[in-house]
Parts: C-alpha cells; structure tokens; sequence
C-alpha cells in the first residue's frame, strides 16, 4: 500500500497498532445498545421491509458536518471567479435547481487550517511537496500580522459563511515556526514536541491575537483546535508534531488563561485522536492515548475538563478503524461506553478519508469519482453516529490533488487554474450534511429482520421543522421494498445517491412501496 505517499508520519505506528488492536469488546449496556442491532437489516428484495420509527427513543443532537480546506483551498480560493465559485457552490450551498435537485451539500462546519508558515519557507522548509505546506497570517521577515494574508483560504471561508455556514473551527497541525523548537513545521525528535513549554504562554497569545485577528476580517471563529494527531511521530512530509497528553493539557491551561484574559468565548476541541481507540485504551502510546480518563476525570493530573473553553466533545479520527465492519461496530461501542461514563460528555469525528488497505475491503489509493467508495465512507459516518454517538462529523480533504480517496471535489494539481470534478463521496455525505441540521436529534428506527451490513439505516428528527429525515445504505446489487409501518408516506421526499444518480430528488413509489434503489444513499424525508 502506498502511504508513503500520503501520509508518511503515520506508516510507522500503523504497523504496531496492526498487532494491538483488540477486537474483544465488553458486553457493558448503554443507552445505544438497546437498538444498535436493530439498525443494520437486511432484507430480501423479494419482501417488503417494514420500519418503525420512534420518535420517544432519542439519542444525540447533532451538531455539524464539515470538512477542512488543507491543502488545496490556499490555491483554489485563488482560482478564477466562476471556477471557485462553483466549488464553494457544491461544498456549501443549501440551493436546489429548477428540478429540486440540491446544488450543494451544505455543509454546516468549516475548517480553517492556520498553517505554521511553512509555505514561506519554501524548500527550506524540507517539505518537499509544496501543497502540504502551510500558510500563516505572520510575515516571517517582521514577526506582524498581515491579515491580508491567506486570501485563498479566507475566501472559501467567507463563500462558506455567505452561504449559510453556521460554525467556523480552526485548526493548527503546528505552532508557528517562529515558536518551535527547530523553526520547522515538523519536529526532528519523535520522543518530544516541538513545541517547548517554554513558549506556551507565547503560543496562546498568538491563538488569540488570530482569534481577534479573523473577527476583525468578517470570519468570527467558533471552534479552536490547537492540537492534531499528537500520537503520530510528525517527523516530515507535512506540518505536524506529537504531544504528550501533559503537553497538551499545558498547552490548554495556557491558551485558556489567555481567552479569559481577553474576554475570548471560543470552544477548544480537544483532541484529535489519530485513531478513535486512543480515546479509551492505551495502545502502543504510553502518555499520548486513554484521553478520555486523562483529560476528563476529575483524578487525572491532565484533567482540563472544568476549564469554560473547553469543548464538552472529546474528538478522535475514524482512520484504521473501519475494517472489518465487526471491528468497526466493537470499536465504536466500547468508545460510547467510554464516553457515557463521564457526565455531560459527547464525542465529534473530526477527520476520515479513506486510508490503507482496509482489511482488503478497499484500497485507499486511486481517486474513486463512483459508487463503491462513497458506499464505504456512508458505512463509515453511519457506524460514528448510530454505534460512536457522534454529534459531529467531519471529512479531511474537501478539495484534493491527489490521486488517493481524501477528496470530495477532485482537481488538477494547478496552483492557478485547472479542472475539477465532483465525486459520489460528495453527494453520500450530502445524504447527511445536507438534510441533518444542527439541533436535529437522532431517534429510534427498527425492524424485525435480523441484522446485516448491506441495509443500513438511521433516522433524524429536524428540531425546526419537525420532520423526520431518515437515511437508508442500501449494498446490495438489488432494489429493496419498504414501507414504514407508523409513519405517513404522503409528501415524501426522496434523494439518492448511486451510480446513476447525484443527490437526485427521485420518486421512489412503485405499488404502494418505497423502492431503495440498488447500491445507493437515499434519505427520507417524511
């Protein structure tokens, strides 16, 4: 598999954890395991799958759906007018066309990556590919602010925000080269940060000055996440550093005072687990994993959990998790397990592309425009939210140069101008994002079949319209019949996502029964 390609950092531990992963999972009960076998049915395309909602059976309110502009949005903010335009348009947009077919996905998180000014550095960066370099707002050669700066992220930004984005996270994967120890986006020494605690103080003062910097350009930050990954080595090939959970809770303290000093209202997330079982278990990363404990029970010497700007969502990345599907579904129990142990707790999946070989399920190299990964990454979102609980969900790479399945807008590896396409792991994320709204809750749905992988369901309910949104993964090389069996079907609406079809408003009625078209995303709204 090529991940020296992608994302070199990571290959060295995703060989240990290979042999650490425990899929022995405890049977504890929860609130999610009451109905999680109910939600993955199979039926034969020669009946009529009967589903029930219940609306009295509640789970998590759902937050957001987003995905981040590294690395291509610092050019494409750049491109010509109708071009850029276009993507912001597919990537934001809550417009329909003349035929009600959605224009956009319409994302509701957008995140912003404050790069650690390894794009000035150029080749004396030692980040050979210059798209993976980062930008910042300070001018290397002064130490000030141009707020000027970054105008091809901060454009998206805005186009984001013009069109009814409701929440703005930004995110550094490194402290500016100025703070860090070896004035490089990346550490030499895989044992420490690159970040001394000497320069804490200094590396919140700067979160803050840019918190205050991007208000004043019309972008208001909501979310701030100072860390990424700090499990993974970070030695080259991007911007990054590991962190020790001491570091990070350091680090916290520091950038908190500072927000309280300054009157500052944003939300920390914390703290991007590369993996989601570094949350609950220690692995192979003594002092970097079991953030859940360390960060959020009150014996804990990290525990930063009583601190008002700290999120009360604790995040992790879905990567090298996802196969197989039963390894899939333990992981993602024991993390709710986890997570209802400590009160008022809730989690968000802040990043996921489709990475490695997968168990030989899928390969992460080669760009997919089609189907078959776009039903992946739904089984995917449909596991972190139905099994994880997840009240956010966040994809890695909305606009990609590369030929790997981290995008959900393909384009031409042009700085300037270039050519770009849409992909069906788009419109499968639309299938959430575009109809689950922030404040939606997530309810009951079952059936009596028993439970299979290929026919997935979960079901939505809108907090301002009262409507129920139900969205249906549908594997199999066949149609499947369904009828709801407590639920009016009248003014049903339909969207679809397959090989044939884009988030297409679709008429799925055929003698009295809702026909789920064969591989495909349909959501329902009842």
């Amino acid at each position: 598999m090529n991940l020296l390609y992608y994302r070199l950092p990571k290959l060295i531990s995703i060989f240990a954890m290979a042999f650490l992963m425990i899929s022995s999972v405890s049977s504890c009960q929860n609130k999610e395991e009451s109905t999680s076998s109910q939600n993955y049915d199979s039926p034969t395309s020669t009946s009529t799958l009967q589903l029930r909602i219940n609306p009295e059976q509640t789970y998590q309110t759902m937050e957001n759906f987003g995905a981040s502009d590294a690395w291509s949005g610092q050019f494409v903010g750049n491109w010509p007018y109708e071009k850029k335009t276009a993507i912001a348009d597919l990537l934001f947009s809550n417009e329909t066309d003349a035929n009600g077919n959605p224009e956009g996905i319409a994302l509701s998180l957008w995140r912003f990556n404050l790069g650690a000014g390894s794009a000035a550095q150029g080749d004396a960066s030692g980040i050979a590919d210059s798209w993976r370099r980062g930008e910042s707002f300070i001018v290397p050669e002064t130490g000030e602010y141009n707020w000027n700066k970054m105008s091809g992220q901060v454009w998206l930004a805005k186009a984001a925000k013009e069109r009814g984005v409701e929440n703005l996270l930004v995110f550094t994967n490194s402290p500016p080269v100025t703070l860090t120890r070896n004035n490089k986006a990346f550490t030499s020494d895989a044992n420490q940060s690159n970040l001394a605690p000497s320069n804490y103080d200094e590396f919140a003062q700067y979160l803050a000055d840019v918190m205050q910097g991007m208000a004043n350009i019309g972008l208001p930050v909501d979310y701030l996440s100072p860390v990424n990954e700090p499990q993974w080595d970070w030695t080259g090939g991007q911007e990054g550093t590991p962190y020790f959970n001491n570091e990070i809770a350091g680090i916290v303290k520091a950038i908190h005072s500072e927000f309280t000093e300054r009157n500052l209202s944003q939300k920390l997330d914390i703290a991007e687990a590369g993996q989601i079982n570094f949350l609950y278990e220690e692995g192979d990363k003594p002092n970097r994993s079991r953030q859940i404990p360390e960060f959020f029970e009150t014996a804990s010497e990290n525990y930063i959990g009583n601190l008002k700007n700290v999120s009360r969502n604790i995040s992790g990345h879905s990567y090298f998790t996802t196969s197989p599907y039963s390894k899939m579904l333990e992981m993602r129990k024991e993390l709710a397990a986890k997570i209802e142990n400590v009160p008022d707790l809730g989690y968000w999946m802040t990043e996921y592309c489709i990475l490695g070989d997968n168990n030989g399920e899928i390969d992460g190299n080669g760009k997919d425009l089609g189907i078959t990964s776009a039903l992946y990454l739904a089984k995917v979102i449909h596991a972190d939210l139905s099994v994880a609980q997840a009240s956010a969900w966040h994809w890695w790479l909305a606009i990609s140069p590369y030929d790997y399945k981290d995008g959900l807008i393909y384009i031409d590896k042009n700085k300037n101008d270039g050519n770009f396409s849409d992909s069906k792991m788009l419109w499968a994320l639309g299938n959430y994002s575009r109809f689950i709204r922030p404040g939606s809750k997530r309810i009951g749905i079952n059936s009596s079949t028993e439970p299979n992988e290929d026919f997935l369901y979960s079901a939505y309910k809108d907090s301002e319209t009262g409507k129920t949104v139900v969205v249906i993964i549908n594997s199999k090389y066949d149609e499947v019949a369904i009828e709801f069996t407590d639920l009016s079907s009248n003014n049903l609406q339909a969207y679809v996502t397959s090989e044939a079809k884009d988030l297409s408003k679709s008429d799925l009625f055929i003698n009295g029964s809702i026909i789920i078209p064969k591989r495909s995303i349909t959501t329902l709204i009842l």
